[in-house]
């Protein structure tokens, strides 16, 4: 059964960090597109980074470039986002997202690892907040 479990979320004083993991069981992550995403009550899910491959470049919403790093260990099967420099805007409860490379490249969404239509697997989330 193919799972993604994410953990490492909490309470964080502004200017903050936290690292998110992103656990794979019941398949191997080397062959996965992996997105992180969150959504904040109310508002739509959105994309703030992916990675397609141990040596592709990743991606990064606006909103956290220069803040966030995502990276992957395919030994532990793991996917992690590094978040830096929080902001109370960056609350929210992070998914991680899991796509076959193969079908990653297949798909036609702009842009393609940032659109959450573009993944088939994901995890249950966990809550980040911000706050003083």
């Amino acid at each position: 059964q193919l799972q993604l479990v994410e953990s490492g979320g909490g309470l964080v004083q502004p200017g903050g960090s936290l690292r998110l993991s992103c656990a794979a069981s019941g398949f191997t992550l080397d062959y996965y597109a992996i997105g992180w995403f969150r959504q904040a009550p109310g508002k739509e899910r959105e994309g703030v980074s992916c990675i397609s491959s141990s040596g592709g470049s990743p991606n990064y919403a606006d909103s956290v470039k220069g803040r966030f790093t995502i990276s992957r260990d395919n030994a532990k099967n793991t996917v992690y986002l590094q978040m830096n420099s929080l902001k109370p805007e960056d609350t929210a409860v992070y998914y991680c997202a899991a796509v076959p490379l193969h079908v990653y490249y297949s798909r036609d969404y702009e842009p393609l690892g940032l659109s959450p239509q573009v993944y088939d697997y994901w995890g249950q989330g966990t809550q980040v907040t911000v706050s003083s």
